[in-house]
This record gives C-alpha cells, sequence and structure tokens, in this order.
C-alpha cells in the first residue's frame, strides 16, 4: 500500500487556501448527477450531509437511529474550541495550532492541524447564524472558558450541553435539505459492507434494523461519519450504541487503518459502582475550571472529605503542575490520578476514585454562579449518585472515552480506497496521540462544513465513472456475502450472550490495553483475544431471527468487530515502543512517571493494512515532518 498524504506545498499559514483554490470544482448543473453517500449523522455526517445538500449534491444519509437527534454527539458537555480571543488573553490561531499538536505529544499532521486551527472561527460564526444558544457574558458578547492544555480561554460554551445544541443546530440545517429534497433520510439502517468497483467506493450494503432486509444503495462516493471505537473497552463514556462496524468493514475492503492504539482515557468520570454496570458517565473537563482536584495525605484516610481540614489535602495536580494546575491535559491527569490511586490516596468504597471539589469556587463566586455554568452537570452526578456536588466534592475516576485512532485518510479527508471519506472522530487525522478538550466538536464540524464539500467536489471533478445499479455484480456478491454473515451468526445457537463476550473482551482490553501498557500485558492480550473470538463463533446466542427487529442481533455484530479491532489495537500497541499522550507504554517513563517518546524510530503514523482473517495485518509508515512545532519533552510544569 502506497500512503500519499497530498499535503499541499508551501508555508503552513497558505497551504489551505492554495490548496482549495487548486481544487476543481463541479459546475452547479452538474452537481445534481452526483450522488454522496454519507454514514452517520453525528456532527460530522449531518454538517457534511447538510452542507453538500445545500451545494446541490443528491445525499443519501443513512443513521441507525430513528433520528439524526440521537447521535452520541448530543453527550459533549463542555464547549468547542475557536481562537477568536474574545477574552482579549493572547489567543490566536497559531496559538491554537501549537496547543494541539504540542498536546497530541507531536504526532499528529501539522498541516491538517493548522487547517483545522484555521476555520474553526467560522464554525463559531455558522453556528451562532444556526441560533445555537452559546452562553454569553455581561455585554451580550460570546462568553468563553478554559479547557486542559491551554492558558487561554478559547472554549465557546452552552452550559453543560455544547454537543446537543450544536447538533439541533446541524440538524435543522440537514432538515431543510431534506425538506427541499436534496437529502434524503433512512432511518434505521445499518452500514455492513463498503461496495468498490473498479478500485472506487461505489455505495455500501446496510441492514434494514427493522425489516432485518439487506439494502444496497448506489452513490458515486462514500462519507464515513460513524465515530470512534471506546466501546472495544466494554465500559466507556459512549452511548451502548457506539460502534466501529462501518470503519471496521471498509477497513477489511482496503482502507488503512491509523494509530488504532491511541485511545483517550478522561479523567473526570463517576467511577465505576459495580460489576453490574454496562457503561461509564462522563463529567465534562470544563468542571475542572472551578473544581480544584485533590486526595487526602494519608493513606487509606476513609474520613468524608469536608471532615478533612485543608492542610490534610493534597492538591497534586497544582502540586506537580503549577503552570498548568488543574487544567493539563486529559491524558496527564488520568495518569496522575491513576497513580494517586494506585499508591494508596484513593478515595469512595473502592479507592479508586479522587476528589473534585467546588467548595472554594463556591465560597468564592457563590452557588448561583456555579449552578448557572454547570447545573446540569450538577444534575446529572446527583441523579447518578445520590450526592448533592454543592455541598460534597464529587467522586471521579479517569475512564475510556474519545478515539484518536480511525481510518487513515489525506489530506482531503479520503481514505486509502479512493472515493471513500472519512470525517470527524472516525479518521486519525487532526489528534495525534492525544485530543485536546473541546476539540472533538470543532473538527468534527470543520470537517463537516468548511473542508469535505470543497475536496471530494476536486474528487468527482477529476474522476470517471462508469454507470453502476444495484443489480451490478460486485453489488449482488458484497449482499450476499452480508446475509450470508448474518445468517451464520444467528444460526451458531450457542449458550453465551454478545453482552458476556463484550464483557469479556472489555476487561481482557482494560487490564493489559488499557491506561497503562506493558510487553507482558499486550502478548497476555494477544493470545487471548483470539481464544475468546474462537468460542464467540462456536457458542454464540442469538434469540430471534435475521429478518426482523433484533437488537441482540445488532450488538452481536458489533462485538464481532470490537473482537477483532482489539486485536488491531494491542498490534499497534505492542509495536509502538514509546509512550506518547494516550499510549502509555510503562517501560518508557520519565522519572516524574511522564510519557517517554522515541521520535527517532516512531514519528510517524502507523496505518495498518488488512492481510486476510487470521493473519498478522501488514505496518506502513507515513513519516511525520515538524517543521513548525519541534517536538520537545512535554511540560506543563
Amino acid at each position: 500500500m502506497k500512503l500519499n498524504s497530498k499535503i499541499p506545498d508551501g508555508p503552513i499559514e497558505k497551504k489551505w487556501d492554495n490548496h482549495r483554490f487548486n481544487l476543481k470544482l463541479v459546475n452547479p448543473a452538474n452537481k445534481r448527477k452526483y450522488t454522496i453517500i454519507v454514514v452517520g449523522t453525528g456532527l460530522a455526517g449531518a454538517s457534511a450531509a447538510a452542507s453538500l445538500g445545500e451545494l446541490g449534491y443528491n445525499v443519501l444519509s443513512f443513521s441507525y437511529h430513528e433520528s439524526p437527534r440521537r447521535a452520541h454527539s448530543i453527550a459533549a458537555q463542555g464547549g468547542i474550541n475557536a481562537p477568536k480571543n474574545y477574552s482579549n488573553d493572547g489567543d490566536s490561531i497559531w496559538r491554537l495550532f501549537y496547543d494541539t499538536v504540542k498536546g497530541g505529544d507531536y504526532r499528529a499532521r501539522e498541516a491538517n492541524v493548522y487547517r483545522l486551527a484555521q476555520v474553526s472561527g467560522s464554525i463559531i460564526d455558522q453556528c451562532v447564524a444556526q441560533g445555537v444558544p452559546f452562553a454569553r457574558d455581561y455585554a451580550g458578547y460570546l462568553d468563553n472558558r478554559s479547557f486542559g492544555g491551554a492558558q487561554v480561554s478559547r472554549t465557546f460554551y452552552a452550559r453543560g450541553q455544547t454537543g446537543q445544541q450544536l447538533l439541533l443546530g446541524a440538524y435543522s440545517a440537514l432538515c431543510r435539505q431534506m425538506d427541499v429534497g436534496k437529502v434524503k433520510f433512512f432511518a434505521r439502517r445499518e452500514m455492513l459492507d463498503v461496495v468498490v468497483i473498479d478500485g472506487q467506493a461505489r455505495g455500501v450494503i446496510c441492514r434494514n434494523l427493522v425489516t432485518g432486509a439487506i439494502e444496497p444503495y448506489v452513490g458515486d462516493a462514500v462519507v464515513l461519519a460513524t465515530g470512534g471505537y471506546g466501546n472495544v473497552f466494554y465500559l466507556s463514556t459512549n452511548a451502548k450504541a457506539s460502534n466501529a462496524t462501518a470503519i471496521w468493514r471498509a477497513y477489511k475492503r482496503g482502507a488503512a487503518f491509523g494509530n488504532p492504539c491511541y485511545t483517550q482515557i478522561h479523567p473526570t468520570c463517576i467511577p465505576q459502582s459495580g460489576e453490574y454496570q454496562s457503561k461509564l458517565t462522563l463529567m465534562s473537563e470544563s468542571l475542572r475550571n472551578d473544581g480544584r482536584i485533590w486526595v487526602p495525605k494519608k493513606k487509606g484516610d476513609t474520613r468524608k472529605p469536608e471532615d478533612i481540614p485543608e492542610s490534610e489535602r493534597d492538591y497534586y495536580l497544582e502540586r506537580i503542575y503549577p503552570a498548568f494546575g488543574n487544567l493539563v491535559p486529559r491524558d496527564v491527569a488520568s495518569r496522575a490520578a491513576k497513580r494517586m490511586c494506585d499508591d494508596g490516596y484513593g478515595v469512595g468504597s473502592t479507592g479508586r476514585a479522587v476528589y473534585l471539589d467546588f467548595g472554594a469556587a463556591i465560597k468564592r463566586l457563590g452557588k448561583n454562579v456555579i449552578e448557572e455554568r454547570y447545573g446540569n452537570l450538577f444534575d446529572m452526578y446527583h441523579e447518578i449518585s445520590a450526592e448533592d456536588p454543592y455541598r460534597t466534592p464529587m467522586r471521579i475516576y479517569p475512564a475510556v472515552h474519545y478515539t484518536m485512532g480511525g481510518l487513515w485518510v489525506d489530506y482531503n479527508l479520503m481514505s486509502s480506497i479512493p472515493g471513500m471519506y472519512v470525517v470527524g472522530e472516525a479518521n486519525f487525522s487532526d489528534h495525534g496521540a492525544n485530543r485536546l478538550g473541546a476539540s472533538a466538536l470543532m473538527q468534527g464540524l470543520a470537517d463537516g462544513y468548511f473542508v469535505l464539500p470543497y475536496t471530494i467536489g476536486d474528487y468527482l471533478a477529476t474522476s470517471k465513472f462508469k454507470q453502476v445499479s444495484a443489480e451490478e455484480a460486485s453489488f449482488k456478491e458484497t449482499q450476499r456475502e452480508v446475509g450470508h454473515y448474518v445468517k451464520k451468526m444467528v444460526s451458531i445457537n450457542g449458550k453465551k450472550s454478545a453482552e458476556e463476550f463484550h464483557r469479556e473482551l472489555g476487561k481482557i482490553m482494560w487490564d493489559n490495553v488499557g491506561m497503562g501498557r506493558n510487553k507482558a500485558g499486550l502478548k497476555k492480550a494477544l493470545a487471548k483475544i483470539p481464544k475468546l473470538r474462537e468460542e464467540f463463533w462456536s457458542n454464540l446466542k442469538i434469540v430471534g431471527t435475521a429478518s426482523e427487529l433484533n437488537m441482540e442481533l445488532e450488538k452481536a455484530g458489533r462485538v464481532a468487530d470490537f473482537l477483532e479491532l482489539g486485536e488491531l489495537l494491542a498490534y499497534d500497541a505492542l509495536h509502538r515502543e514509546e509512550s506518547c499522550g494516550g499510549h502509555f507504554r510503562e517501560e518508557h517513563q520519565t522519572e516524574e512517571g511522564e510519557a517517554k517518546r522515541n521520535d527517532a524510530k516512531f514519528s510517524y503514523v502507523a496505518a495498518w493494512e488488512y492481510a486476510g482473517a487470521n493473519k498478522a495485518p501488514i505496518l506502513n509508515k507515513e513519516q511525520l515532518k515538524f517543521e513548525y512545532v519541534k517536538p520537545s519533552q512535554r511540560s506543563y510544569k
């Protein structure tokens, strides 16, 4: 496989503008001749489908939900970044670019990151025009707050429900295009394969989740906007339905998978309370603006937090990282919390938690101000924990959250399959080894609103397409393969549910490929996962049939993919003999316990190529060059 990132020449400030000017255009009258398939209706998918429809293309939009409003993007809480410098504290496009490259531990493409910073300001203007109710200050201007890894306030927010409000804005734009007939929306469809004809992505095969029908859909290009793969760990902050099936099936058709080991552990999640849990709940990083993180100075201290005086509290992030304090990046904060708990300073019944305390902020600002900023988050915590965070500190612990890895894409967001584009969290492109907070919404909307509409036009204008239909042999064959796969799964008739297999996989992943990784643990995972997968295909039990609404069948298909993806993730983590960002190899750390990179050997994107069932994947490398932000030991002290 040859990887061509297609990064344009010239100064980094000019790359996108010059490239955009040189892209070939599709005549407005010709756009209606093309059909583009967009899979996924979260922020990236909804914004892409709406924008492409507005331009005049025919768009087929697919969601496994009954409405785009159900997309997991609504779960994003804290905000969206843009360097508008409304706070007049020194922000700029360059500073956002620098913070993002550094925050990603120098494992992202400079050109992509600069473009992201460059277009992010337009996102805010777009969303304000759509009516997104961003918070405003006393003068009526848009307000900002800080997030980890930055020393400026650049995060625009709508209380603690920013993702939901942004999605409603994109959804309104999508509905407009549905109303005028440029977007045709297909609810309750799950993409199970991509159809490649003459080397081009020309369509998808979906299962109708209501009737069970296996349906072909034809297009001139395919866009995947299906989110990340954090649920490979079973317990994560992702919605239970979040999965990796679309990108995994594309990988098996020839799309390279970039950096699968880069998975993010979020530091502020409600701790697990029992084995019965099937997911974890996120508490927004924005809470670290006013909340102070601490543990008792005495090991095994079981006193109530309010009974522990200030002199006996260790505000460890403020102590270790005085320059950034509680607003260090997520990977740094997560590892610090784990170290404290591993050393015996953890709190709560399990000892796997630290305190997030708002006492000082409430005393300084008043309860009404904290309620105005974070009220719905406090309500959520109270509902889940039965504790009042206005009166007693929250208990938090790191949990799997975001995946920086994803399908490899070039500068135009096209995968290694011509005509198949990947946007948002489903691609690998912008965050390197660690995503800074409030950058997920930024990337999803940047890709959908301001990058893909330009780059996909160039592909359509410069490619030749033969007429194809759903009767084409390639469609019929892929449709038959998908149908056979589904029937095979239902016919196993074993004794264990997909949920049981998923839980077992999650334990293997968290114990061996989780927050701290080492060679022995990774090899153990690589030995255990194939055995579990073998048992899955001989002992799976699915009740019901394939020709009806069957959520157990849906779940089983996704778990089957996780059982393969988990192995690739472990392969990638084992081969990368360094620590960087969310990938922490215990053998490679500084004396202070920080990540220790190996730039001489691993300054590249690991793009894995599918080699066939039960065969080791093939490693391809895209070397990374840093001309503007020189790699250095990442420090937040």
